[in-house]
């Protein structure tokens, strides 16, 4: 495809639509604008544009359609797999001002809320009032809400409320005609036509841009209990996950983290400290709740004993609030520690849970393969791994061209499995190489063709999910 690339006249024109105060072409935004969290990629933008309603956003994309000039929707930028990066310039379209709780329903438990929304502060005004929107990405303090529609994010209570697909019920988007539409309806049920809503969730950008979320809510859990267990395997610390499930019990988060990655956080964050036996090598910090405190400690006793029938130490159980918050701490800083002692990159493996162990062992078997040090943590109980791959002394030239053939062999691993290769962090620019892996040419094909019916010139987020 043969883009135009950005003129004057274009930035003018730019300028009216959204105000001469919202359209930057200065070095230090491109700079900003050139990265997400995703290690080793840089894209800078011809132009930044920050928009503040649907209407400027569908006058800027049509103008871009017209004049075949490539839209990259961005929401907060900690995207893991370049996910709104511009790889071929153009228009990186920020929603970052359109950052509004629109409508909280209290009689439907539902919210309508802008795409600029950050996760957290969403989280946080529901919860004042007594709602709960239980998905919860690690970076949920900086997220944005219409970013994690976009890569359909999950996070640790994915395990028993779901992921953000199971959430949304309605849509307003802009389609790359600067049409726009909304996808659903407001109701829990909806058997009319084709699902366009849950087509748009996890399509990254590549078919609109998301301008209003409705989510369904749910009644905030008034207790809960957090226990952290070290095990002297990984082994038996991933295998006691299955077994949790299998004994009938659900709890809200089941979190794995190999030894390495809770020495780093621990270092990182310099104020949560945690006792541990030289021989634990991990860990796994589980929570449950839910409005009967009595029921939950039956649960917690169930655990005790399903973990009980493996190598396990001493477990311990979160005795104040503040314990608990360091706990979840702890966890949610793990890929930044990771991240500040070293060149990494961070891999998006899941499974059926029961094959964690016969994952971990393969992940490690094929760093030993291939010379790099990978340290190993996520949301157990999806048998959803992160795997944070280490350059420490390799070559560039060994980093760019031999560690890639490790990490398709542990995807090759998880397919086999009956996995797949991103479980929450979406596929972007960085993990196309991958995608032969998991997808024949022909199901490719049919994701294209499905691409072009939405956007014919390919100005949406192009060079996204596959070439």
């Amino acid at each position: 495809m043969n883009y135009k690339r950005i003129a004057e006249a274009d930035l003018e024109h730019f300028k009216k639509i959204a105000g001469n105060d919202f359209v930057f072409t200065d070095a230090a935004n491109i700079e900003k604008y050139s990265r997400d969290e995703t290690d080793g990629c840089a894209f800078p933008p011809e132009v930044v544009i920050k928009p503040k309603s649907v209407e400027e956003i569908s006058a800027i994309v049509k103008y871009c359609n017209e004049n075949l000039i490539p839209v990259s929707p961005r929401a907060a930028g900690t995207g893991l797999s370049a996910n709104s990066l511009c790889v071929h310039g153009g228009v990186m379209l920020s929603v970052e001002r359109m950052n509004n709780i629109l409508q909280i329903d209290e009689r439907s438990l539902q919210v309508t809320v802008e795409p600029g929304m950050i996760t957290e502060a969403l989280q946080n005004t529901l919860q004042e009032k007594g709602l709960f929107y239980p998905v919860d990405p690690s970076s949920r303090g900086s997220c944005f809400i219409g970013g994690n529609v976009a890569c359909n994010s999950g996070g640790p209570r994915a395990v028993k409320y779901g992921v953000v697909k199971d959430f949304v019920l309605n849509l307003e988007v802009v389609l790359p005609s600067g049409e726009i539409m909304w996808t659903g309806a407001n109701t829990l049920k909806n058997s009319t036509g084709y699902n366009l809503t849950q087509l748009f969730v996890g399509s990254e950008g590549t078919l609109g841009i998301i301008t209003k979320i409705v989510l369904k809510l749910l009644p905030y859990p008034k207790f809960n209990n957090v226990m952290l267990a070290p095990f002297k395997s990984m082994d038996d610390a991933s295998a006691a996950v299955s077994a949790v499930f299998r004994a009938g019990i659900i709890p809200s988060c089941i979190e794995f983290m190999e030894r390495d990655a809770v020495e780093y956080v621990m270092k990182f964050l310099g104020d949560v400290t945690i006792p541990f036996a030289d021989d634990t090598h991990a860990t796994l910090l589980i929570e449950v709740d839910g409005n009967d405190i009595d029921a939950i400690q039956k649960d917690c006793e169930k655990i005790y004993e399903v973990l009980t029938q493996f190598e396990v130490g001493e477990i311990l159980f979160a005795d104040s609030e503040a314990q608990k918050i360091d706990l979840w701490r702890m966890r949610r800083n793990i890929a930044y520690a990771v991240k500040k002692t070293n060149v990494t990159v961070e891999e998006d493996t899941v499974v059926p849970r029961a094959d964690l162990p016969e994952l971990l062992k393969h992940i490690k078997a094929v760093g030993k393969k291939y010379n790099f040090r990978s340290v190993c943590y996520g949301h157990a109980g999806d048998g959803n791994v992160h795997v944070r791959i280490l350059k420490d002394e390799l070559t560039d030239e060994y980093w760019k061209n031999e560690v890639p053939k490790g990490i398709r062999e542990i995807f090759e691993k998880v397919v086999a499995l009956k996995g797949t290769i991103s479980g929450e962090h979406g596929i972007g620019w960085f993990q196309i190489p991958y995608m032969d892996i998991k997808f024949s040419s022909m199901q490719i094909d049919l994701m294209r063709n499905i691409k072009r019916v939405f956007d014919p010139n390919n100005i949406m987020n192009p060079g996204k999910v596959f070439n």
